[in-house]
């Protein structure tokens, strides 16, 4: 079948399916595509014959699109608000929102996922106050959504619905970059505007429709941006209509600037006042898109960022009737770190005090869990080779003279995708690479020059190779190199041979790009000019592509930064989203290290959205989620974070039930290592005293053993002589034994208490130090490892995944397994390999778990330390226990160089 025809026939079964929910299941999609290829035959007399498998074909493309489905999350609320939107709706005309449903259906979201929209929606603007409600109100929330996974979407939902009930003014607040204010207000010029704002702002008589507008066009809410440009103070008032004489809602797409915010307040208070009136009487929406970022009022933030959180409560402050609704999906937000009381905290500035809502993303969301908790080794690559050409640290006069191989390989691996995509039949899609590895300005510029003369070289080997000389192409270094990582991989993961490949190389090398994303490269990301041909395009930057940005069909990306904070780390995750139809081509670069704290991240993620859901089930608040959040252990770092300059001492309420900690950084001078080694060797001592020794207890694989009914005064005691690495936060022996103590007569009265061992092969240690024969882990030395500190491995996890299990009954691990598979819809007859999280099998936990771990640290395959070396985790229950406010003593140098200095993205003359 010809594209053509394929096109036209796609569009037929797009437009009846959208609309048709019940024709979604695989038999009545093909059913369905069968029965249409008369109409399309009468409809275009050439058409060929279509082969059984390109029905085949088109019929899986649309299974993949209406399969997927979408759960709704969490809520949770304040008990004294009086629900409303029932009892409203029946007044209310659908308009904005019945024409975004038929949008987003052709823009292929699945039946089921515009109806769990539709009912979030309608959940989120319940929680809203009723804009026909008179007299002052101001309801202040919060959406926690995943990254890239259709926040803009929802909230785009939201304010269509809010539209139909009756609210006038929608404030946006997008960003804290041009890029990414544009792409906001593009997608809400589609989404709820109709119109193309940037031609309705230069006069054009009868803009042409677009999105929302292609269906109804015949309404419009009013913008003062457009998606060229921010909001100017000039331009609203040459409008010359007050907002009180407008029928229809007004929409400001603004940047998240202090100076912009101003303009925005000054506008308002001097045009829209009424006289007499103290505040605009229009109700009002204001969404706060990253409402982590910058919308938050730190006391040792810089200036800026606290001006801009006084002047987002000014404008609030300014409306009568107000709504305040942040979205984010780093919910490790400073409004939740670190007041002096709850009192305050509840009262401070743009604290969620009325609702949290916990957004599901669908199942064909391609997110943090499933790269690095699932199956991550199918996509994940590591950096190895950057230290000569691009050191993780490095000045911004760093002159950057070749690219890393790995880099190299990237690049390859990219202009395969796209080829590999042309023989799929993608051929006028967006492709994207994305390269992340500095975040000056200066060394950006140069890694986009290096990739740009090495995709010269490589695009001049594929014309002169295969256009030309086929048979001896591969002698040509380039292309073997080209066609040796085809064969690493895709040769075993796609459909599409060598030869088919070869075909396309030409067609896809000829038309990438390589492009600068920063706030002074004069080159952006605007694919809405290539939405006929699609954009190829390397795009090599730093902040710009850490927050909101989205580059459309990303496939390949290049990460090598080395923040490790929570918020940080996930926004920079722009390979986050959908990639249906190229999923399996997807690869990621980055070191080690990053690999182990976004398994960490994506864990305490999923947790805080289990938490909610949790919550909800017992009617708790807002205000006790956010304390929740606040005794967090992983607070700790961004807590930490906040005080530097301020002191070495945090006091912070840190709730170590239902937590798991470990002593993944040690000391590494030899009086510490030996003393460790002999506060294990006590343990095992004290525990024969009690009549419970190890090698006595239940045999475990590894020649380990498993005790049960430890007083708890053994393991404090083991606590108390081992010696921690400063470094280590959460694991600093005080405030963990202080946790203890206070439950030592009844919750930690008894422990279980795990001696490691490890799987036998031939090149595992034993050891007999503990008085009984272990086979020693074998873990690598991390890579910031020095004569002082010893990082077990990159990752910094000791304990290996399902440590946990250990204790519980088989029916305990059942339910726990089933719970899980039920709560992320995971068939279980599938053959998808389930990587169970251990916090599952911690929540059923009734003893606290303390596991030894005696291990032989390897550096370049060699022993790294002479001597076994002593590690510890602990796997604590829940607690019915109020968390108690401790001291926490950090030493601040070496957080300085573990998570860089708060603002080093943001600010600085170099930086984007």
């Amino acid at each position: 079948m010809a594209d053509k025809e394929k096109n036209q026939l796609m569009l037929m079964l797009t437009g009846l399916l959208a609309s048709t929910p019940e024709l979604h299941s695989p038999e009545k999609i093909r059913s369905t595509v069968s029965q249409m290829l008369p109409a399309l035959a009468k409809a275009l007399p050439n058409t060929p014959t279509v082969s059984d498998q390109e029905v085949e074909d088109i019929a899986r493309h649309f299974e993949a699109i209406h399969g997927v489905s979408m759960n709704i999350g969490g809520v949770l609320q304040d008990r004294e608000f009086r629900p409303w939107l029932e009892a409203a709706r029946s007044e209310m005309d659908m308009f904005y929102w019945n024409r975004y449903q038929q949008h987003l259906a052709h823009k292929d979201f699945s039946g089921q996922v515009i109806a769990t929209l539709g009912s979030v929606t309608d959940r989120i603007l319940g929680l809203l106050e009723n804009p026909k409600e008179t007299g002052t109100w101001d309801r202040r929330g919060l959406v926690m959504g995943h990254v890239q996974s259709g926040k803009t979407a929802n909230y785009i939902g939201l304010l269509c619905k809010a539209a139909d009930a009756g609210y006038k003014v929608f404030i946006v607040i997008a960003g804290i970059h041009n890029n990414l204010r544009n792409q906001t207000q593009t997608r809400i010029d589609e989404g709820l505007i109709g119109f193309d704002s940037a031609k309705m702002a230069v006069g054009n008589s009868g803009p042409i429709p677009i999105g929302v507008g292609r269906f109804d066009h015949t309404r419009r809410p009013n913008t003062f941006t457009t998606s060229i440009r921010d909001f100017n103070k000039a331009t609203a008032t040459s409008v010359g209509i007050p907002l009180t004489n407008i029928l229809e809602p007004v929409v400001f797409v603004i940047k998240k600037n202090a100076n912009t915010l101003r303009h925005l307040i000054d506008w308002l208070r001097e045009y829209n006042h009424l006289k007499g009136v103290k505040a605009i009487p229009e109700p009002m929406i204001l969404i706060d898109d990253e409402a982590d970022n910058a919308s938050i009022n730190i006391g040792q933030s810089s200036d800026d960022v606290s001006r801009i959180n006084g002047l987002i409560r000014n404008l609030l402050d300014l409306f009568e009737r107000s709504c305040y609704v942040g979205y984010t999906a780093t919910p490790f937000a400073n409004i939740f770190i670190d007041p002096k009381t709850e009192s305050e905290m509840y009262g401070q500035d743009l604290f969620p005090r009325d609702f949290i809502v916990s957004l599901d993303p669908p199942d064909n969301y391609f997110g943090p869990a499933s790269l690095f908790l699932d199956n991550g080794d199918d996509c994940v690559r590591i950096i190895d080779d950057h230290e000569g050409e691009l050191p993780l640290s490095h000045k911004m006069d760093h002159l950057l003279t070749a690219l890393p191989e790995t880099l190299k390989d990237a690049v390859n691996a990219f202009i395969l995708v796209r080829a590999i995509r042309i023989a799929r039949g993608h051929t006028k899609v967006h492709n994207s690479m994305l390269v992340n590895a500095s975040r000056f300005l200066g060394v950006q510029r140069q890694i986009r020059n290096e990739i740009h003369r090495y995709l010269d070289q490589v695009r001049n080997s594929i014309n002169i190779g295969f256009r030309h000389r086929q048979d001896t192409a591969l002698d040509d270094p380039d292309l073997r190199r080209l066609y040796q990582v085809f064969c690493r991989e895709y040769s075993s993961r796609c459909s599409v041979s060598w030869n088919d490949i070869r075909e396309h190389l030409w067609e896809s090398v000829s038309a990438v790009s390589v492009v600068e994303v920063n706030m002074r490269s004069s080159q952006s990301l605007d694919y809405s000019q290539y939405s006929s041909t699609g954009l190829n395009v390397i795009a090599v930057g730093g902040y710009s592509l850490s927050r909101g940005l989205t580059l459309q069909g990303l496939s390949i990306s290049y990460f090598l930064r080395n923040s490790i904070m929570y918020d940080t780390l996930m926004q920079m995750g722009r390979w986050f989203g959908y990639r249906s139809g190229y999923q399996d081509l997807c690869r990621i670069w980055m070191l080690d290290e990053t690999v182990g704290w976004y398994s960490h991240i994506a864990d305490s993620v999923d947790e805080l959205h289990e938490e909610v859901r949790r919550m909800e089930g017992v009617r708790a608040t807002p205000l006790q989620f956010g304390l929740k959040v606040r005794s967090h252990p992983d607070s700790l770092i961004v807590t930490a974070r906040n005080k530097m300059g301020s002191g070495k001492r945090i006091v912070a309420s840190i709730g170590l039930g239902n937590q798991f900690i470990e002593t993944a950084i040690l000391l590494r001078d030899r009086e510490s290592l030996d003393a460790n080694r002999r506060s294990a060797v006590e343990l095992c001592s004290n525990l024969r005293d009690v009549g419970l020794a190890p090698e006595e207890g239940v045999q475990t694989p590894g020649m380990g053993r498993f005790v049960r009914g430890v007083p708890c005064w053994v393991v404090t005691n083991f606590l108390k002589a081992f010696r921690n690495h400063y470094g280590s936060v959460q694991t600093l022996t005080d405030p963990v034994r202080r946790y203890i103590d206070v439950r030592a007569a009844d919750e930690l009265k008894e422990w279980d208490v795990l001696f490691v061992g490890a799987h036998a092969d031939k090149k595992s240690v034993r050891d007999s130090s503990l008085g009984f024969e272990l086979l020693c882990q074998r873990r690598t030395e991390g890579i910031r490892s020095d004569e002082r500190t010893l990082l077990i491995t990159n990752k910094q996890r000791v304990a290996s995944r399902g440590a946990e299990r250990f204790g519980l009954s088989e029916r305990e691990i059942a339910k726990a397994e089933k719970d899980y598979r039920s709560a992320k819809n995971i068939d279980p007859s599938t053959s998808r390999r389930i990587n169970y999280p251990d916090r599952i099998f911690r929540r059923f936990r009734t003893k606290p778990l303390l596991m030894i771990h005696l291990l032989t640290i390897l550096k370049g395959g060699e022993l790294s330390v002479r001597k076994p070396v002593v590690a510890w985790s602990i796997s604590f229950p829940r607690t019915k226990r109020e968390e108690e406010r401790v001291e926490w003593v950090v030493n601040e140098t070496w957080l300085q160089e573990r998570y860089g200095s708060e603002d080093e993205d943001e600010s600085g003359e170099d930086h984007d």
